[in-house]
Formats: structure tokens, C-alpha cells, sequence
């Protein structure tokens, strides 16, 4: 397990795909978490390899990606439905949840990554 940072954001596959939520365009555009390779090799991840990102608002398991942009310390999950699991969902009245600097812990898993319609039903 290690501990991270989480930020989210909107990438060009996420918003290409966000009016067509339940398709499987929509749900690689948004199921997974990118990680520096250290933290990637840490974990002994694999393509294809599942991670639970825990927070104390939420829990979700996503795809893990290899990234060598992101520093150590440091996971991005795009904006949408997997995202929402586990960011704070209050606003501070400016209508926006903070999507940055999300304290969370990162484990492999087994467990199976949820379809987006899935993943609402169980909301």
C-alpha cells in the first residue's frame, strides 16, 4: 500500500466521451489511475492490473496506468464517475467539489472494476 496525493481532471478521451456515459468509450476514458513508475513498480503492478483508492469520503477500484509524467506521491484519475467516489462531495457554496490534493492509499487488488452503470447503481 502506498500513500498518495489525488488530483482529477478533464482529459481529451474523457471529453470526447461524456455525453455517451454508458458506453465503453466513456468508461476507458474514465476508469483508471495513473501513477509515477515508482510508485507503479511499488505497488508490483502490471498492465491490466486493478488498485482500491481509499479516501475518507470514498473507496473505487480503477485500472492502474504507468505514467511518467505524474512525481512520485502523486495519482491522477480522471474527472467523472470513479473520481466522484472519492473526493469530498461538499462545495464550500462555489458549486464545484475540490478535485486536488486528495489524501488517499492506493493497494493492488483483485476486486473487478465496476461498469460506470454499475458503479451508480450502487450509489
Amino acid at each position: 500500500m502506498i500513500e498518495v496525493e489525488v488530483i482529477s481532471g478533464r482529459t481529451l478521451d474523457q471529453g470526447a466521451t461524456v455525453e455517451e456515459k454508458l458506453t465503453d468509450e466513456y468508461f476507458k476514458a474514465v476508469n483508471y489511475c495513473e501513477l509515477n513508475e515508482e510508485d507503479y513498480n511499488t505497488l508490483g503492478l502490471a498492465e491490466g492490473d486493478r488498485v482500491k483508492v481509499k479516501t475518507e469520503f470514498g473507496e473505487v477500484v480503477v485500472f492502474a496506468k504507468k505514467s511518467d509524467e505524474l512525481p512520485k506521491g502523486v495519482a491522477f484519475i480522471p474527472m467523472g464517475p470513479y473520481a466522484n467516489q472519492i473526493i469530498d462531495p461538499s462545495t464550500d457554496s462555489t458549486g464545484m467539489p475540490q478535485y486536488k490534493g486528495i489524501k488517499a492509499t492506493i493497494e493492488k487488488t483483485d476486486e473487478k472494476v465496476l461498469s460506470v452503470k454499475e458503479l451508480l447503481e450502487v450509489i
